[in-house]
């Protein structure tokens, strides 16, 4: 190992939703920075996705060195109405033993620590090895300014912030709806928003500095308050280096043939709405079935990536063997498979998204907005109807119809309200047929030129990145 390049070791949280946007970090600094990269991928007994994903790029990298920390039995210390956020912060907690053993155990200590969102108190283990180390947020900058803003809102508002009727506001941000606020805000009584309160105290005074995913482009206004603002950055403190967008990069030369791009080569330019929430995404029974009338009603080609209802019995053999009209399963209304088969195609639980998002018969997306979508959606030309579930995807959400117009969204939040079949043919036939659809269509494309631009050589995000990379090499030679 070359002893002048810097080894930068990254640690992930469990889970792919948290294991991708690392491996990408990872792969950025190895292939286009020549940095050593090591990931730690705290991983847990149960994620077969998670495992195979591990395995085949310790099979085949060369560039990056996988160590997978796996994690003990912890169910006696969780609670049966325990959220996401904390189960991760119990897990992460429990897992810092692993982490600190796997460090000293390298030939080579890395130089830099860089630790994903939900790993911050394993920061500390970093001053043990004099390392420097940072923030991974692989969420948008409106986001990083909220989380890290949120000890000040907790003393200064008292009550439920989703009760207020005035929005909240951020210094040098937009104000953020109350509806809007990311999961663990939600209900103030719940431990996760301790976790997550803790957790934004962690990014500036645990860190060296905060690396975000995104780019000046999609956030202008919050990343210069991150940066510049000064009541902001007196809470903040440390650096802030947007380096986004990062995703997986679609290869047109290595794709291959399947059903699905097969379909999609017959359909005209720009005339099939994709439909996907996710792999996370789930709605209810009715909502699906409102879902499929708002979709046939609209006279629109599309292409469904449908999964299991939240909370209602499926069709096994829907979700197995295929979409056949004799095995729709009872949440679709009536005859739906049969009706549209000349125009959509159902598929079950998963597609090619990238291949799909990139195929020029792809004219809109009905999307969940976690973040690795809208920016997959905007890289590859193709404007949205916003549709968030969970996690911080209603900020997103308000970023994609707001501030870039490269979207529309229901009027009451679907998580709310289910959304009725007469909205949702309008907002397809808004998206895919009038002026309104046709402008959004532009300003993706445009957007989406953007994005690359700022991962270039020349580009926003790449210099911020190299600008992290010099003060982590000063940092170094002051320490030698």
């Amino acid at each position: 190992m070359d002893q002048q390049k810097l080894h930068v070791a990254i640690i992930s949280s469990p889970g792919m939703g948290h294991l991708i946007p690392v491996l990408l970090l990872g792969n950025r600094l190895a292939t286009h920075h020549h940095l050593h990269v090591t990931i730690i991928a705290v991983t847990t007994q149960t994620s077969s996705a998670e495992s195979q994903l591990l395995a085949s790029l310790t099979h085949d990298s060369t560039h990056i060195n996988i160590i997978k920390i796996p994690l003990l039995d912890i169910s006696n210390l969780l609670h049966p109405n325990d959220a996401v956020v904390t189960h991760l912060a119990i897990m992460l907690r429990e897992a810092r033993p692993g982490i600190r053993s796997a460090i000293s155990a390298m030939t080579r200590r890395p130089d830099v620590l860089i630790a994903d969102l939900f790993s911050t108190e394993s920061l500390p283990i970093a001053d043990e090895f004099q390392m420097q180390k940072y923030v991974y947020v692989p969420c948008s900058a409106r986001f990083a300014a909220l989380t890290t803003y949120c000890h000040v809102l907790d003393k200064e508002i008292n009550g439920q912030y989703v009760d207020r009727s005035e929005p909240l506001m951020i210094p040098g941000l937009d104000p953020v709806r109350s509806e809007n606020v990311p999961d663990p805000m939600l209900d103030r009584n719940n431990q996760q928003y301790n976790e997550y309160v803790r957790m934004g105290i962690d990014f500036s005074t645990l860190s060296d500095g905060i690396l975000i995913n995104t780019w000046t482009d999609f956030e202008g206004k919050s990343i210069k308050a991150l940066k510049d603002n000064e009541i902001l950055r007196s809470v903040v403190k440390v650096p802030v280096y947007d380096i986004g967008p990062l995703t997986r990069e679609y290869d047109v030369a290595g794709s291959e043939k399947n059903k699905v791009i097969e379909w999609l080569d017959m359909q005209p330019l720009e005339s099939v709405l994709f439909v996907s929430f996710g792999s996370g995404g789930t709605l209810s029974a009715e909502q699906t079935t409102e879902l499929a009338w708002g979709l046939e009603l609209s006279r629109q080609r599309f292409l469904w990536v449908i999964r299991p209802p939240a909370g209602s019995s499926t069709d096994a053999a829907f979700f197995t063997s295929g979409t056949g009209p004799d095995e729709q399963p009872e949440y679709l209304p009536e005859g739906f498979l049969t009706r549209t088969r000349n125009v959509g195609l159902v598929l079950p639980m998963w597609a090619p998204q990238m291949e799909i998002l990139n195929h020029g018969s792809v004219g809109g997306f009905v999307s969940h907005c976690g973040l690795n979508s809208v920016f997959e959606s905007i890289k590859g030309g193709v404007p949205m109807i916003a549709w968030p579930l969970y996690a911080e995807q209603r900020l997103n959400a308000t970023i994609v119809t707001e501030e870039v117009m490269v979207g529309v969204r229901p009027a009451v939040l679907p998580t709310k309200k289910v959304v009725g079949r007469g909205e949702i043919e309008k907002m397809v036939r808004r998206l895919m047929e009038g002026e309104e659809g046709k402008r959004m269509r532009e300003n993706v494309k445009v957007l989406g030129g953007k994005a690359k631009e700022a991962l270039g050589m020349k580009g926003s995000s790449y210099n911020s990145m190299c600008e992290f990379i010099k003060c982590c090499e000063i940092m170094k030679m002051k320490c030698v």
